[in-house]
């Protein structure tokens, strides 16, 4: 049921799971020498990690970044991501600078993607929706449990929700305290690309025990994952490599 999205010469939604790499420096110099080495690697996706950098009060030191990251991988597309710390991510900004942040990235010209959490106030989803939309980037809305698994019809809920606000890929990433757990998590990512998603998805259950999902999106219905350069931005993420080979031996088992 599901449609895809298609984000420079990346078309989200079809075929394997696509793979985005972050980039998590906390300096100028960190960053541009992780970018220059995602060139090997070749990701699909490339996701800037901007709550690691130590300099993210500052928007003319984030435009700098996003030039310098531009400029070493100008052909892959980029998401910009700056996670709360409520949802596990390095550190807590007001939420009139994050809509400033988010709306600067937006307008910058350098980013294709800006990853807005679900769970701010519907205003504020709704005006950075607006803006990216304004300046021809998409929008991932996402939500991020690191406490536990809800159940599947929470799950579906809140992708959904995130359909109706209109994010242009729903997002949620869960911690699994036990297999069935991950099931759940699977479940309820095969019911939402089957019964209610008009557009690609992408789910995650965290951690060691949550593996397969990063692995098993072309079956369930998942349209991107994550997978690690050097350090991981999330439990759970696979090197590359790795990653890269395990998706095209479900691909062609498919």
């Amino acid at each position: 049921m599901s449609g895809t999205v298609t984000v420079k010469n990346i078309t989200l939604g079809e075929g394997m799971p696509k793979i985005c790499v972050p980039l998590v420096g906390t300096t100028l110099a960190e960053l541009r020498g992780e970018a220059e080495a995602l060139k090997a690697l070749a990701p699909d996706v490339v996701e800037w990690r901007c709550d690691y950098f130590i300099e993210v009060d500052n928007l003319t030191a984030v435009q700098e970044a996003l030039e310098v990251i531009h400029g070493v991988l100008p052909e892959i597309p980029l998401i910009f991501t700056f996670r709360s710390a409520k949802e596990g991510g390095e550190r807590e900004i007001s939420t009139e600078y994050y809509i400033r942040l988010n709306e600067a990235a937006a307008a910058s010209g350098l980013v294709d993607i800006i990853d807005v959490e679900l769970f701010n106030e519907e205003a504020d989803v709704r005006r950075l929706i607006a803006a990216a939309h304004g300046q021809a980037v998409f929008v991932i809305l996402s939500n991020h449990d690191f406490h536990g698994t809800p159940s599947g019809e929470e799950i579906v809920s809140r992708l959904r929700r995130a359909q109706e606000l209109g994010g242009d890929l729903p997002k949620i990433a869960v911690m699994p305290q036990h297999a069935g757990d991950v099931l759940t998590l699977l479940a309820a990512t095969h019911q939402m690309r089957e019964q209610y998603a008009d557009r690609p998805i992408i789910t995650m259950s965290m951690a060691g025990e949550g593996v397969i999902s990063r692995l098993a999106g072309e079956i369930f219905g998942s349209a991107l994952t994550f997978g690690a350069a050097h350090k991981p931005s999330a439990p759970g993420q696979v090197a590359v490599a790795e990653l890269r080979r395990v998706l095209e031996l479900l691909h062609r088992s498919l």
